[in-house]
C-alpha cells in the first residue's frame, strides 16, 4: 500500500517524522465518559489532534481500497438512522439484535485477517503504520492490548470494512428468504411480512460471526428483540407506527414541546437550548411535518428564534 510515501505526500512530514510520532500513538487519546441511551456510561477514547490527522489521512488512503457493503448504514455520507429505518417501513415482523462491546472486539490481528481475506498485501513496515495509528492501547502499558476506538475519526470506517464479509453473508442469506437485512454499527435489524421466519436468524447469526470472526466478535443475548406491526417498532431510535410511518414517538414529541414551552418563557439555561436545538432538527428531520405543528402551537418567531439561537 506505500504508506510511509502516501503520508509523506499528505502530511508534508518525512519518514522520520512519522516513525517518531507514531511510536507511542495508541497512548496518544484522553478517554472519558458520557451517558448510554438506556443505562451506564461509555467509554470514549479521543486521538490527540495530530493523531487524527494521521487516522484521516490514512482513511483516505483505505478508502479507495476496502470495501463497505451497501446493507451498512452507519457512518456513510447522507445516509443516517432515518434511511436505515426506511428499510424496514413497511414490514410487519422485526428483529434487532445488537454486537457486544463492537469496537472494542476490533483489534489488529482482525483487521489484519479481513485484508488477508481481501487479497491485500501488507508490508511489515505498512502493518505497523496501521496498527500504531489505528489502534488504541486502553491499559496505557508497554506491550497492551490494542483495540479500536469509540471516538477516533478512523474507527467508523474501518468497523464498517471489517464486517464487509459478514454484512455480505447474511444479506445474501436473508435475500433469499426475503427478509430485509441493515446493520447500523453495532445494530442489527431484520423485517419481513411472514410470520415466524425470523425466529431461526438469532442462530444463523451466531454461527456466521463464529466463521467470520472466530467468535471474536459476539451478541449482546440481553438486546435481542423481536416486535410485530400490532406494536410500535423501533429501528435505531426512530419509530415505526402501526400503519408504517417514521415517528420519533410521542413520549419525545411532548419532551421538545415542553422545552419549547420553557423557551417561550425564557426559562431555559444556554446548555438546555443547544439540547433542545438538537432534539428539534432531528424531529423535524425524521418527521418533516413536525416543525409545522410547533409553529402552530408556539408561533414562527419562538421556533425561528430556537433555530437561530446562538451556541455560547
Amino acid at each position: 500500500m506505500q504508506i510511509y510515501e502516501f503520508l509523506c505526500k499528505e502530511l508534508s512530514v518525512s519518514n522520520q517524522d512519522i516513525n517518531d510520532y507514531v511510536s507511542l500513538a495508541p497512548n496518544k487519546y484522553k478517554v472519558y465518559y458520557i451517558p448510554k441511551r438506556a443505562s451506564g456510561k461509555r467509554k470514549i477514547a479521543q486521538p490527540a489532534k495530530r493523531l487524527k490527522d494521521f487516522q484521516r489521512a490514512l482513511i483516505k488512503l483505505l478508502e479507495q481500497i476496502l470495501p463497505v457493503h451497501d446493507a451498512a448504514f452507519a457512518y456513510k455520507r447522507h445516509i443516517g438512522i432515518k434511511e436505515n429505518a426506511r428499510q424496514h417501513q413497511n414490514s410487519n415482523y422485526l428483529l434487532k439484535m445488537d454486537f457486544q462491546n463492537f469496537f472494542y472486539s476490533i483489534t489488529p490481528d482482525l483487521f489484519f485477517s479481513i485484508l488477508k481475506k481481501l487479497n491485500i498485501h501488507v508490508s511489515s513496515e505498512d502493518g505497523y503504520l496501521l496498527t500504531q495509528i489505528l489502534f488504541f492501547n486502553p491499559s496505557k502499558k508497554t506491550g497492551g492490548k490494542l483495540v479500536m476506538s469509540i471516538g477516533a475519526p478512523s474507527s467508523p470506517f474501518i468497523s464498517n470494512s471489517i464486517m464487509y464479509f459478514f454484512d455480505k453473508s447474511i444479506y445474501e442469506s436473508c435475500l433469499n428468504q426475503g427478509i430485509n437485512y441493515t446493520r447500523y454499527a453495532d445494530d442489527l435489524t431484520f423485517s419481513c411480512h411472514k410470520k415466524d421466519i425470523l425466529f431461526a436468524l438469532p442462530v444463523q447469526v451466531k454461527q456466521l460471526l463464529v466463521e467470520h470472526f472466530d467468535g471474536r466478535i459476539t451478541i449482546n443475548e440481553s438486546k435481542t428483540v423481536f416486535s410485530s406491526k400490532s406494536h410500535n417498532r423501533h429501528v435505531t431510535g426512530v419509530t415505526i407506527t402501526n400503519d408504517n410511518r417514521l415517528s420519533i414517538g410521542r413520549q419525545k414529541k411532548r419532551y421538545i414541546s415542553s422545552l419549547i414551552h420553557q423557551f417561550s418563557l425564557n426559562q431555559l439555561a444556554d446548555e438546555d437550548i443547544r439540547y433542545l436545538q438538537g432534539l428539534l432538527a432531528f424531529a423535524c428531520h425524521i418527521e418533516p411535518n413536525f416543525k409545522q405543528r410547533m409553529i402552530d402551537k408556539y408561533s414562527a418567531d419562538v421556533i425561528a428564534k430556537i433555530i437561530t439561537c446562538k451556541r455560547t
